[in-house]
């Protein structure tokens, strides 16, 4: 049987969300997820027909709610799905290389090794941002750069002429791919006002963060006609769930964005509540910067702090593998009770005599 399996399949090793470790607790703080559940309910029973290939009237919405035309925007599986789609439709295994800047969302890396594609990864900066000289010197023959803004999990934002030069150094024959999952909780504007300037622009976006729908798993897609008309080529027949397309349309009802970005300014009053509270610890070395619904704080003993959240029901993310994370948790900011009480048990470790 093994060989009827890609070699470079056998040395993969499954990805672990946030969701797939298993941990049991009571507050879930390690997956940047909405503390919020989204009101929208599915109440149609339409269930027996196949769902459209790209839902009209979601497409509409989401034009609607980002200011592009509908036939910019393609529709995916989360984000994640238009990750692998834009691999998928323009990499060549074994060929083709992808760039990306490290520390930041792992499923970069984890696709390109499922489909057999080279990367090149240049690391970030000490201060998070980009490194521009590095970068310019290996951009030879990359087909796609992956640029998660704000950065997950660092949560800075890169500078905006930064990202403006990449654009501008990048030959025709490459992508820059702008992950902005978490853009709603940012002060920077969205780089979707660009993508008529830069041809070879592509961003992605989801409703699993500020929206609170994790669990629908929608996603999209924005760049040029032509570049959306040639991963239609790629996608699957019937992508979008019909229970999925009817909850994202809903959830982009004036009414519901209302809801949406003020649970967004909550989340932003809890994470500067939870930092003033916690950053005179003698446990924390340093709380970086965020532009996003989480923080990443550098602990002095990080893994006796994960098992002493763990035993006391909280779970959060470790990021202490990670190449300039060394003793880094990633903690999601949930709601202010949740918080009240992250800082009631970090309190008690303080007191706790290691």
């Amino acid at each position: 049987m093994k060989k009827l399996i890609p070699q470079h399949i056998h040395s993969l090793k499954p990805y672990k969300s946030a969701r797939s470790i298993g941990l049991n607790g009571r507050i879930y703080l390690n997956a940047n997820e909405s503390p919020w559940t989204n009101a929208v309910k599915y109440i149609h029973n339409n269930l027996n027909r196949y769902p459209e290939f790209q839902s009209f009237k979601l497409l509409k919405k989401y034009s609607q709610y980002s200011n592009i035309s509908s036939n910019q925007i393609l529709i995916t599986r989360g984000a994640d799905e238009g990750i692998e789609l834009l691999v998928r439709t323009f990499c060549l295994p074994g060929n083709d290389c992808i760039m990306f800047f490290t520390p930041t969302y792992d499923m970069y890396s984890v696709v390109s090794d499922i489909f057999n594609i080279k990367k090149i990864i240049v690391p970030l900066l000490p201060n998070f941002q980009l490194d521009i000289k590095n970068i310019r010197k290996k951009i030879g023959n990359v087909k796609l750069i992956y640029l998660c803004n704000p950065n997950n999990p660092t949560g800075n934002l890169f500078l905006q002429t930064d990202i403006i030069k990449i654009l501008s150094i990048i030959p025709s024959t490459t992508l820059l791919i702008i992950d902005e999952a978490y853009i709603d909780y940012s002060i920077q504007y969205s780089f979707i006002s660009e993508l008529n300037r830069f041809k070879n622009l592509v961003i992605l976006r989801t409703l699993s963060k500020a929206f609170g729908l994790s669990g629908i798993r929608c996603g999209f897609i924005l760049s040029t006609v032509y570049i959306i008309d040639i991963l239609k080529k790629v996608l699957a027949p019937y992508p979008i769930p019909t229970p999925v397309s009817d909850i994202a349309i809903k959830s982009l009802q004036l009414k519901n964005i209302k809801i949406v970005q003020k649970n967004i300014s909550q989340i932003l009053k809890n994470k500067f509540f939870l930092i003033e509270k916690i950053k005179s610890f003698s446990c924390i070395k340093n709380i970086f910067s965020s532009q996003t619904n989480f923080i990443l704080i550098k602990f002095f003993q990080s893994k006796k702090v994960f098992q002493y959240l763990i035993l006391h029901g909280v779970i959060v993310r470790d990021q202490s593998h990670k190449l300039g994370l060394e003793n880094c948790l990633r903690i999601s900011i949930g709601t202010i009770n949740e918080c009240k009480d992250l800082i009631n048990i970090l309190s008690m470790f303080e007191g706790k005599k290691i």
